[in-house]
């Protein structure tokens, strides 16, 4: 007698997921399901609900990296199960962050030695090396204060508004008081002068931005360093300076060789910059060089020993993938001075391309510098009919994420959209992005605008809020609130 079995739903291997009941069914979203599912039916429903979300490569209000060569990507692939902490494990992966460390620590014009080692590390990103940072400089004053016999349990830093929000992390984490220097129309960086006024006894340092998130500018650290060498100078302080170099690390060595912004200077004792960026490697790696070894506090080092020799490390984070730090040591010996430097200047060349097509509209104004990161920042020219918000929104239609955004106090009746131009922002785009934004604006000019829109109500005219409007309202309020607290500028 042959003997049959009847295979249950779940047993059966899917030929077609299409034809199956995963497709029928709604995937539980908040508590897993009792039963598994074959392996393509997963894979093809998450790829397919996938799809709703934007093309990285058209996303152009991230600075972070979207496109790496095909060979870097089979090292990412072949490294994605390292766990980088275990570093006796994976010494040759720690070797390579070693020697990332020290390429961009000679980037910087750090002062070493012949034989001498950098002091930095690897990180998931500019926010958690900006942590480091402070720390370091938060542990150093109280360490100074407690020596002299002050009061060590008010530290306080100063910074522009146009900070990333990490600094308010920072701040409010390790309850260290953020002092700000308030923008204005027209300058949209921290204005140094102003900057070295807040400065007091209590301040651990000042934190200087080359390459603001807004504009894109790089701010004076040259004239900063001048003003707090005369204001130490008069008080006896020793008030340092970290450069916030997240965006602009990789593209002033480059393209502004001459420009002193790094070691050079002798009170800049810390930059961080992030690898995901203008680093050329995908999201998740950042860096943080200090200037010496007594710029990091020793009480911060952990040292774990391993195959007979001590590894210092200083982290926030124990656990984390090691494709990065490999996908970053590929980039750096790949192109090189001169990769990275035709990188940078391509990237530049694109960004008067995009500036110069969009100032020719005659419909905008140009907020963004031509040195710095390489960006165009703009504005409408007439705002009286449609806003920035809605040009933003109409360009989704064509696949363009440009963001709008108002600008933080106390400049922020100023609404600017952004276009970041990155490695894989070609020539051909941004000739294409200025013909879909002239479509918008003659799609605009044709509708009715805002204010115009009625209806009448018991003979009462009344306005009538679209849901941008409405979600904008709400948004205003929410900012309001926020910033009654604290700043929060999020803008990356």
């Amino acid at each position: 007698m042959v003997l049959s079995k009847t295979a249950s739903q779940s047993d059966v291997s899917v030929h077609s997921t299409f034809a199956s009941r995963y497709v029928r069914t709604s995937l539980p979203r908040f508590k897993m399901s009792e039963n598994s599912i074959p392996k393509e039916a997963a894979f093809q429903i998450i790829n397919d609900e996938l799809m709703l979300d934007g093309n990285p490569r058209l996303n152009l209000a991230s600075f972070v990296t979207t496109w790496m060569e095909p060979e870097c990507d089979k090292l990412i692939m072949a490294a994605i199960n390292k766990n980088y902490v275990d570093m006796d494990e994976y010494p040759v992966t720690t070797e390579l962050q070693n020697r990332c460390v020290n390429m961009i620590a000679h980037l910087f014009n750090a002062p070493l030695g012949e034989n001498e080692t950098a002091v930095g590390v690897g990180t998931v990103g500019s926010s958690e090396a900006i942590m480091l940072a402070g720390l370091a400089f938060k542990r150093k004053w109280q360490n100074r204060r407690k020596a002299e016999g002050k009061p060590y349990d008010n530290p306080n830093i100063v910074t522009g508004a146009n900070v990333q929000v990490c600094w308010e992390k920072f701040a409010r984490y390790f309850e260290v008081e953020l002092k700000e220097v308030k923008l204005r129309e027209g300058y949209y960086v921290m204005d140094p002068e102003k900057a070295v006024d807040l400065v007091d006894e209590n301040t651990i340092c000042v934190a200087a931005i080359l390459g603001s998130t807004l504009n894109g500018e790089f701010e004076d650290v040259k004239v900063l360093n001048d003003l707090l060498i005369e204001k130490n100078k008069e008080t006896g302080w020793e008030t340092p300076i970290h450069v916030d170099a997240a965006s602009g690390g990789f593209i002033a060595p480059f393209i502004y060789p001459d420009l002193e912004w790094d070691f050079r200077l002798p009170l800049v004792k810390s930059i961080n910059v992030s690898g995901h960026k203008y680093g050329l490697v995908y999201a998740g790696i950042g860096w943080v060089i200090w200037r010496n070894k007594e710029d990091l506090p020793e009480e911060l080092i952990f040292h774990i020993n391993y195959l007979g020799a001590d590894q210092p490390t200083f982290t926030l984070n124990f656990s984390k993938g090691s494709s990065q730090v490999i996908a970053q040591y590929y980039q750096l010996i790949r192109l090189g001075y001169e990769g990275y430097q035709n990188v940078m200047e391509n990237c530049k060349e694109n960004m008067i391309v995009l500036k110069d097509g969009l100032e020719k509209t005659g419909r905008f104004n140009i907020v963004s510098k031509d040195e710095g990161v390489p960006l165009v920042a703009f504005s409408l020219k007439d705002s009286s009919r449609h806003t920035e918000f809605e040009v933003s929104e109409m360009l989704r239609r064509f696949g363009w994420i440009v963001p709008a955004y108002t600008m933080p106090p106390d400049a922020q009746h100023i609404t600017v959209l952004r276009v970041v131009i990155r490695e894989d922002f070609s020539r051909t785009l941004a000739e294409r992005l200025v013909k879909d934004i002239e479509k918008v604006m003659h799609e605009l000019d044709i509708l009715p605008s805002r204010a115009d829109i009625r209806e009448e109500t018991n003979h009462v005219v009344v306005a009538k809020k679209s849901a941008l409007e409405t979600q904008r309202e709400i948004t205003t309020a929410w900012r309001k609130f926020v910033m009654d607290k604290k700043k929060t500028n999020g803008v990356c």
